[in-house]
């Protein structure tokens, strides 16, 4: 299996990229992992909820938003 480890810019291991045909290897292998791969990619109705009522507001009062570049300039970068 050839992992490849991710790391942030601390050096400090974030994740890991499994090849495609490892990670299908390991669902044949686990079958649990299908199961749990399709709830990951299944969005939960009430996050369904959320987006639609923000759409709403939004469509209801489109001049009610912030610009960007002002909101990104308020945030410290190190």
């Amino acid at each position: 299996m050839n992992l490849q480890y991710i790391s942030d810019n601390k050096g400090n291991t974030t994740g890991v990229f499994i090849p495609i045909e490892d990670w299908e290897y390991l669902k044949r292998k686990i079958g649990d992992l299908e199961k749990e791969e399709e709830n990951m990619l299944t969005i939960p109705e009430w996050h369904k909820d959320i987006i639609r009522q923000r759409l709403k507001d939004h469509r209801e009062n489109p001049a009610d938003v912030l610009d960007w570049d002002e909101v990104k300039s308020k945030f410290k970068i190190d």
